[in-house]
């Protein structure tokens, strides 16, 4: 019988799925789950069963001769005396990857068109990274791949009615951030063309309707389901989800220890741990009651900034859409909803005292006291007055503006989205944000900061980073379930990006 693409790892092989990861047979657990079988699941298990009581049996042994283990990254040979830019416009032949081939039992969901991965150990396309991706794909002239992304990811929302996290099917069951509608938007913007948003109108509606499932039968304040809260009677705000509710598949091993060191009922850590990876920001003290406590995560009980402002900027691209369409009963809808939801955001994430946003906590009806970059999106998407942008603005030079860029936090924490770290997403945030309200000196001095840092740490290590210390200029950046990786989508899209318009603002004005 054909696999079914969609069962996840954990589910297809059983007892072996759990004695490869809790016996550390790889060091990261995502190996496994990203291994090709070299012949049929039945068959693996089956001999599996029959060899595992067996005297001198090695798992080890077992595993590599029934599967083909992930392989070490292609590499390029780039001529030498060339700049990190010109270096960068080639690293994109290393990060592509061809349509994918089915293969049966294997967790890849496989996509039609080609993509860019992030690098490293991420070996598959990444939601939120890209968009980030597709910011340096448009400097360096590739719109085709940045369209292919995009209907590879039309695809997997017509065939999975979302986007997951990655094409893996143990992501099936989380998106992450909501960054489709800004993409097409930035396809449109770069052929000059508002119909392409027409075109993909059908899938942005879609994933709205996978983001605010349940509105319906929501009907009374404080009342929430899956990723929708229904606040008050004017509003409905989002919240980060993940539908399953047992350990991650690719951190199998790092969820159980931690569940074994609390007495929280497993389910619920699990389900915030997985929240928390839909949010892409895995992990941080955002997410923590105790600020340096994981085992206190508590990600589905907040109302987060960013989710918000993201979906606001759907709802936006959706009115717009449908104004193309000509249909003025769905465009007058979405253009209610979207100011019935940024009030909401300035009426439960906007601190007036402190001049910043903050998530809300839907349980202790409160905002939590955990300042962090999130704040800087309402900005990004020019949804706030003047006045609230020049305190928020204010309060991140302040706080948050450090000798190689903005720090996500300012917890240290040891998770790596907390101080000292710097993550390329959110320094391309932070310099939209400032140029949006009229602070390019601001900007330019960021873009500076954080592309001397990438071509500093490029020229001791030879490598672009996932994120980056941005403290101490010396060190490189810690924290996480896993090494630093190199590679990096993001960080190369977003260096590239800031380095066009560093040269643009730079030029004499005509």
């Amino acid at each position: 019988m054909y696999h079914n693409k969609f069962i996840p790892p954990e589910e297809i092989y059983w007892e072996l799925f759990d004695a490869v990861q809790l016996n550390g047979v790889f060091p990261d657990s995502k190996t496994f789950v990203d291994c090709i079988p070299r012949k049929p699941a039945r068959e693996i298990l089956s001999d599996f069963v029959k060899e595992a009581d067996e005297e001198g049996f090695n798992l080890v042994e077992f595993v590599h001769r029934n599967f083909i283990v992930p392989e070490t990254p292609k590499t390029l040979e780039i001529p030498q005396g060339l700049t990190l830019e010109e270096r960068l416009h080639r690293q994109w032949d290393v990060l592509r990857r061809d349509p994918d081939e089915d293969i049966p039992e294997s967790s890849l969901l496989e996509l039609p068109h080609p993509y860019i991965v992030p690098g490293g150990r991420f070996r598959e396309i990444y939601y939120w990274d890209s968009y980030f991706t597709m910011l340096g794909l448009k400097t360096s002239g590739k719109t085709d791949l940045i369209e292919s992304m995009i209907d590879n990811f039309a695809y997997l929302i017509n065939t999975v009615g979302h986007i997951p996290n990655g094409n893996r099917s143990y992501f099936l069951s989380r998106s992450q951030p909501p960054f489709f509608a800004k993409m097409v938007e930035l396809l449109s913007e770069i052929k000059q063309n508002k119909a392409i948003i027409r075109e993909y109108l059908p899938e942005i509606h879609m994933e709205y309707a996978f983001w605010t499932e349940g509105q319906a039968e929501v009907h009374l304040p404080g009342k929430r389901y899956k990723r929708v809260v229904m606040q008050d009677e004017d509003s409905f705000l989002n919240r980060y989800w993940d539908d399953d509710d047992s350990p991650r598949p690719e951190s199998f091993l790092e969820d159980v220890e931690l569940s074994e060191q609390t007495r929280r009922f497993p389910d619920k850590l699990f389900k915030n741990l997985r929240a928390a990876c839909e949010s892409g920001w895995d992990f941080s003290s955002r997410w923590l009651y105790e600020p340096e406590n994981l085992k206190s995560v508590q990600t589905i009980a907040l109302i987060p900034i960013d989710l918000n402002v993201l979906l606001s900027e759907m709802e936006r691209i959706l009115a717009l859409g449908y104004e193309l369409e000509g249909d003025e009963k769905l465009t007058a809808k979405f253009t209610k909803i979207r100011k019935n939801r940024i009030e909401a955001i300035n009426r439960y994430c906007w601190n007036e005292n402190r001049g910043i946003y903050l998530d809300y906590h839907i349980k202790f009806k409160e905002q939590m006291d955990r300042p962090s970059l999130a704040m800087l999106y309402p900005l990004w998407a020019g949804i706030v007055d003047a006045a609230q942008a020049m305190k928020v603005i204010e309060y991140v030079e302040k706080n948050f503006f450090k000798p190689g860029g903005l720090v996500t936090t300012n917890f240290n924490t040891g998770q790596q989205w907390d101080s000292p770290n710097g993550w390329a997403p959110l320094q391309w945030i932070g310099f939209e944000a400032f140029r949006k309200y009229g602070r390019e000196d601001l900007a330019m001095q960021l873009a500076q900061r954080w592309t001397i840092l990438n071509e500093q740490v490029f020229e001791r290590t030879g490598k672009m980073m996932e994120k980056y210390n941005v403290e101490d200029l010396s060190l490189e950046a810690g924290g996480g379930e896993y090494p630093v990786q190199d590679g990096f989508g993001w960080t190369n899209g977003v260096y590239l990006a800031m380095k066009e318009i560093m040269r643009q603002n730079q030029s004499p004005k005509s």
